[in-house]
């Protein structure tokens, strides 16, 4: 029962959010080509979903094109970054990250085109984070944990107030979710995700 709710809430809000996305997908493209940035808004990324199924992930574009390449480079020749992102797999002063980027992220709106992957029933609006497939063998055992559910928009670890936390945490903290899953702690990280929302707290 609890499967079928829960999807029937994302196709809900799926569709909701997909209404919504059409007028902020026009300011996002007006905002980077007044910046000088002709290059496709969204960004599509292959990502992990349930029983370890690869599937594409939208977002909008945030960083400057070439993201991956200049991460690569940086973490080659910068050791305390490349310190930084194994720790944590993010890094805090993140050079990619363009000035229409660092307002989609702080208001969250680079989310919104991950209600395509709601509708389209390859993530949930609350799970666990969608890893990249080259993180997967740094998941260790907790990748047939955390595989078990969705990935989710939001989710456990980002309402944990511990944004900040190493990668292992994350795993621990996501395999909990997983093995804990209902409606009732989807509900409170629901309203806490709103909250953080409502408030200004985008994600890091």
């Amino acid at each position: 029962m609890y499967k079928i709710i829960k999807r029937l809430f994302d196709i809900i809000l799926g569709i909701i959010g997909c209404i919504i996305l059409i007028p902020i997908l026009l300011l996002v493209k007006i905002s980077y080509l007044l910046s000088g940035d002709h290059e496709s808004i969204f960004f599509v990324q292959k990502r992990i979903g349930i029983k370890g199924k690869e599937f594409n992930f939208y977002k909008f574009r945030s960083m400057v094109p070439n993201a991956d390449e200049i991460l690569f480079k940086l973490l080659r020749e910068d050791k305390e970054a490349a310190a930084e992102y194994k720790k944590f797999k993010k890094l805090k002063k993140d050079p990619r990250i363009t000035p229409v980027g660092k307002i989609l992220r702080r208001t969250s709106l680079d989310e919104l085109p991950q209600f395509i992957n709601v509708l389209n029933g390859t993530m949930s609006l609350i799970g666990n984070r969608p890893y990249l497939p080259r993180e997967k063998q740094d998941m260790g055992e907790a990748f047939d944990e955390i595989v078990k559910t969705k990935p989710g928009i939001t989710g456990y670890w980002q309402v944990s107030g511990k944004a900040n936390s190493s990668f292992e945490k994350r795993l621990e903290m996501e395999s909990e979710y997983s093995n804990n899953a209902s409606m009732l702690l989807d509900l409170k990280i629901f309203f806490k995700t709103f909250g953080a929302v409502l408030f200004g707290h985008g994600a890091e």
